[in-house]
């Protein structure tokens, strides 16, 4: 084995990366259980793809999921390499048994018989799910693989494959669910997919921040010190009456924006500011360490 290839299975099995791929699969599960399944809602994935061979061929669903995330492990190996493929490990066994599991459990499968609270919870708990997977720097395996090959071979973009797979697997589940149950399935695929972008920004969205005033370095130094954030400044003009100056801008939490308004004010109560939401931040401060600068 060699320096390398120990170094990537360092980084994709440690502890933490595995409890939140468990934990994420577990939930994924768990809707799949309690919400579709007992509804005959349609949904897209492997789990769609398995209640459209269970209608036909009368397979079982954890055992499609099975054999069907065993083959696409060995496709990501073949086609997409080892390192990609041993991301996609844990989830490839760990979901057909915990699906196998979950089914046991009669409980889970009498929550509730309203279809849209089944399709809100469906979507949230799948939605939750496969985010956390996909947040931990993992892959949850089965249908997740067709679009990466597409995109390795021919540039398919990515998400254009999942849509696209995820829309075929609709469609082939419509021809045996009534068309009211269709529609929530639809609704299920478009909540969860919104749900999964957000689960993977989930602490990272910071405020950007751009402040103009004649007070420029009383506002600077205020960051640096009350708030322990750092600042750029940059040079500019008016476009009326062309006076020149600084602007401060700064990346701060949610959480310090009022105080850094409040601060902002007492400096310059004509200050003018231009506040907005950045999805991901990296760097000294948020993704780094803080280290003072002599």
């Amino acid at each position: 084995m060699t320096a390398e290839l120990k170094k990537e299975l360092r980084s994709i099995f440690n502890w933490k990366k595995i409890f939140f791929v468990l934990l994420g699969n577990t939930i994924y599960c768990a809707g799949i259980v309690a919400f579709v399944l007992p509804t005959g809602l349609v949904t897209g994935g492997t789990t769609g793809l398995g209640l459209i061979v269970n209608h036909y061929l009368g397979i079982p669903i954890e055992l499609f999921a099975a054999a069907f995330n065993t083959v696409m492990f060995f496709l990501a190996v073949l086609i997409l390499g080892k390192s990609f493929a041993l991301t996609s490990l844990v989830s490839t066994f760990y979901f057909p048994v915990i699906l196998g599991i979950l089914q046991k459990i009669e409980r889970m499968q009498s929550l509730t018989d309203d279809p849209m609270l089944c399709t809100i919870f469906a979507a949230v708990t799948i939605g939750v799910g496969v985010g956390m997977v996909i947040k931990a720097g993992a892959s949850t395996g089965g249908m997740d693989i067709p679009p990466l090959i597409l995109n390795r071979k021919i540039g398919l973009p990515v998400s254009v494959g999942l849509y696209a797979f995820d829309f075929l697997i609709l469609i082939g589940q419509m021809f045996f669910r009534d068309t009211e149950k269709s529609l929530y399935g639809i609704l299920l695929v478009m909540i969860y997919t919104v749900l999964v972008d957000k689960v993977l920004l989930l602490g990272k969205n910071q405020m950007q921040v751009k402040i103009m005033s004649d007070h420029y370095e009383e506002i600077n130094s205020m960051i640096h010190q009350k708030l322990d954030r750092g600042t750029t400044l940059y040079k500019t003009e008016s476009g009326y009456l062309h006076n020149q100056g600084f602007l401060v801008m700064t990346v701060i939490s949610n959480r310090e924006l009022p105080k850094l308004n409040q601060f902002v004010m007492e400096i310059d109560e004509k200050a003018f500011m231009v506040i907005s939401q950045v999805s991901e931040v990296k760097g000294r401060g948020f993704t780094l360490h803080k280290h003072m600068i002599s």
